[in-house]
């Protein structure tokens, strides 16, 4: 009898899953829209009024896009003052839809990952997975792992496309 060999766990490739770099149920969007005055203008001191009245507990350990929705025109210092308000309770502000906010902190992720862990190594960056991981996440990690690995790929472990080989 023929003994099955799982050459994929043989290889010694590490998979890399981007989708883990997003952050879970720690982010919220502080929307100013429903500050505004028919949608249209804020109102100075009817703003510093309900930025008072906010229950800045719901931002807690919380990454926090502040944007606004409606089509207004909105005043830098606005913007300043919820994310004055957000700084004691929030992990971080970004000014920027979630989106745009997410992409940032995968992006910073990135930046600061310990690539020692790749030095020399085959890494395959996973594709296909059921999360939705922006272009830019992959671009970054091309460029972070690329002088460290031994060979960088996309996909899956038993289908993998090539993207470098060090020679």
């Amino acid at each position: 009898m023929e003994t099955i060999v799982n050459r994929v766990a043989e290889s010694g490739i590490i998979t890399l899953d981007l989708a883990s770099f997003i952050p879970g149920n720690e982010v919220a969007v502080f929307d100013l829209k429903p500050f505004l005055f028919r949608e249209m203008i804020l109102r100075e001191k009817d703003y510093r009024e309900a930025l008072a009245a906010e229950d800045w507990e719901q931002y807690r350990n919380k990454h926090v896009a502040i944007n606004c929705s409606a089509d207004a025109i909105i005043p830098v210092w606005a913007y300043m003052l919820a994310a004055s308000a957000l700084e004691p309770v929030a992990l971080s502000v970004y000014f920027g839809t979630e989106t745009e906010m997410i992409n940032a902190l995968i992006q910073s992720k990135i930046k600061t990952m310990d690539i020692a862990d790749y030095a020399d190594k085959r890494v395959v960056i996973k594709g296909c997975g059921d999360t939705a991981i922006p272009e830019s996440a992959y671009v970054a990690i091309t460029h972070r792992l690329r002088p460290v690995v031994k060979s960088l790929m996309y996909g899956e472990p038993c289908s993998m496309v090539p993207v470098f080989k060090k020679k």
